[in-house]
């Protein structure tokens, strides 16, 4: 492969991610919620294709049945709470759980690096070059994330509650899209 055709790997790779960013982005917009989600989506999409490279063909057969149902389901369950929680929305009403941390972050950085387990299984067998691919496909999606949830605090901070209950209602949509294998 060449370094043209990894870095759109890479780009197609981190289309979930800046669309998870761009929608946690909407509630989470201090610097330190936005470094955490960038590098661990950046990380998370940066392990998933050595797992893949690593597991081979045989745990791809095995989990590929389930890897789209299981990260779709993550998908839903998180929108479904961002929705609820702009819906019952209460200026008294203690902070809102952290998708940041603990085991959101883990949940979402896997959702959105699922598909990248898939391409390190074609990483292995397209003879790319193992370290440069894995780094370049691990910076492009935390890059990707990083302006994804920037972009995400501007149109928030214009449109309020509207953003928060739009960015759930893409989570579910990607989340279901995720499960029925598409």
């Amino acid at each position: 492969m060449s370094v043209f055709e990894i870095l759109v790997l890479a780009l197609a790779l981190a289309a979930d991610a800046f669309s998870v960013g761009a929608t946690v982005g909407a509630t989470c917009t201090r610097p330190r919620q936005i470094f955490r989600l960038s590098f661990h989506f950046g990380l998370f999409q940066a392990l998933m294709p050595l797992l893949g490279m690593g597991f081979g063909v045989w745990l791809a057969d095995v989990t590929g049945r389930w890897s789209g149902a299981l990260a779709g389901g993550i998908l839903i369950v998180i929108g479904a709470r961002m929705i609820r929680e702009a819906m019952t929305h209460e200026e008294s009403k203690p902070e809102k759980r952290d998708p940041t941390k603990g085991f959101s972050l883990v949940g979402l950085s896997t959702a959105v690096s699922i598909d990248a387990f898939g391409a390190g299984i074609g990483l292995a067998t397209g003879k790319a070059p193992v370290l440069f691919s894995v780094a370049l496909i691990g910076v492009v999606s935390g890059l990707v994330t990083f302006f994804a949830m920037r972009l995400s605090r501007f149109i928030t901070k214009r449109f309020g509650r509207g953003a928060e209950i739009f960015g759930g209602v893409v989570l579910v949509g990607l989340g279901l899209r995720m499960a029925a294998g598409g």
